[in-house]
């Protein structure tokens, strides 16, 4: 390891020491390790922050005024009684239909896709605390369900960037996408036993997101404005959730900014003050979210995520299958939170891993499937974009969010590499 290494590594770990202690405020750690990155000169001011550039941390900013704005409708009021009911009457049974409806609108958008986990995390914070069924033993599982297809049709992304570095490693039997989805299936069947096992582990207590003042305010205080107002902020909600959805299909750059404009004209339309656009905008959880974005890229900078694949394809040559295949998707999973690098993560990672396989003369599609989902797959860190939302509009402390989602981690990937294992068996 060069020093540069071990010193990025180092100030990513001072950072998540400050984020676990909770000494600081939510959101301060990740903007004092920025400015440790600089000062110590692995980069300059510039690359530190680009996080506040970020066009994802911008997207989600934007949105973060829409969310303000729609609280304030009947619409909202509707639809949080109708989870409060359902959240007082029904208890466990109540967290579990709520489990299965997310994780079946997963099904239809694709896991992972911004507006959907958005959009689910922004009711949650709606439905006030309940001894009944807490919003904190909410947040969490319904959070990561939006990455979770209970029917896992929708994976022409996954797929298209397996079957690319298939391609990239000389491998020309291609891949059935049918058994991708069902490998895919195996992953999120044990992130839903898993979920219903930990319910009893989530902890209790009140939530705070970004609703918060918006929630505790009373209910004559919603539905007041009028009606041209009402629909014109229900529009602008729902053309910020389809343009998020639309990020892979919109030209350019077109769908990040949606929500900031549509944010901009509820302000033009005083659905919204400044005031609270400056505070939706500079909320604590984009404040980290932005922060992250510049120690995650510093540490991938330094050339640390390709020493470790480089060592561990010489390490794992001539072991068990099952275990490359296991070991390289945790690698790749690893490295993709704390980079926040998803897609550079799986194309360092999923070719190494392939080409060990392929080494030990046997198929590489497991290996390779593998990698390619465990790059959406890791969230035990609040770095990238879903997981740090959850923390935040969650209130969780580090210690309640790693009880559920450090088993969480190791449940998918094992299920996930055993689903690719036997839709794919090695035999060459």
């Amino acid at each position: 390891m060069t020093f540069d290494m071990i010193l990025a590594l180092g100030i990513l770990i001072f950072m998540i020491v400050l984020i676990m202690l909770d000494k600081l405020p939510f959101g301060a750690p990740p903007l004092l390790a920025c400015f440790l990155l600089v000062i110590s000169g692995l980069t300059d001011m510039a690359t530190a922050f680009q996080g506040f550039a970020n066009k994802s941390v911008i997207m989600i900013a934007g949105f973060m005024i829409v969310m303000n704005a729609i609280q304030k409708t009947s619409l909202i009021e509707k639809v949080k009684k109708g989870m409060i009911k359902m959240v007082n009457t029904g208890g466990y049974k109540s967290y579990v239909i709520l489990m299965i409806i997310v994780m079946l609108g997963t099904s239809l958008v694709g896991g992972g896709n911004t507006g959907y986990y958005v959009l689910i995390l922004s009711l949650i914070a709606t439905i006030p605390y309940s001894k009944v069924l807490p919003t904190s033993k909410l947040m969490l599982p319904l959070g990561f369900a939006t990455n979770h297809p209970l029917i896992p049709f929708n994976v022409a992304l996954y797929f298209g960037v397996a079957a690319s570095v298939l391609e990239s490693i000389g491998w020309t039997g291609g891949m059935s996408m049918a058994k991708f989805a069902v490998a895919n299936f195996f992953m999120s069947a044990a992130f839903l036993v898993w979920c219903l096992v930990a319910y009893k582990l989530l902890p209790d207590h009140p939530i705070a997101g970004p609703s918060d003042e918006d929630v505790e305010r009373s209910s004559e205080e919603f539905g007041n404005m009028p009606k041209w107002q009402e629909n014109l902020t229900i529009v602008l909600f729902v053309i910020s959730v389809i343009g998020m959805m639309l990020i892979n299909t919109l030209p350019g750059e077109i769908a990040y900014a949606i929500p900031g404009v549509c944010g901009f004209i509820l302000l033009a339309a005083s659905v919204v003050n400044f005031k609270e656009v400056r505070e939706s905008m500079w909320a604590p959880v984009i404040i980290m979210m932005a922060g992250v974005i510049g120690v995650a890229e510093a540490l991938a900078a330094t050339g640390f995520t390709a020493m470790v694949g480089e060592k561990m394809a010489g390490v794992m040559d001539g072991s068990p299958a099952f275990l490359v295949i296991l070991v390289f998707a945790l690698l790749t999973s690893t490295a993709a939170t704390f980079t926040g690098s998803n897609m550079g993560s799986v194309y360092i990672f999923a070719p190494l891993a392939g080409a060990t396989v392929m080494a030990m003369g046997l198929n590489p599609l497991a290996a390779v499937a593998a990698c390619t989902v465990a790059g959406w797959q890791g969230g035990y860190m609040p770095i990238d974009g879903l997981p740090a939302l959850i923390l935040g509009m969650g209130n969780y402390k580090m210690t309640e969010f790693w009880k559920f989602t450090v088993p969480m981690y190791f449940i998918r990937i094992i299920f996930l590499a055993l689903g690719c294992l036997i839709m794919f068996p090695m035999s060459a």
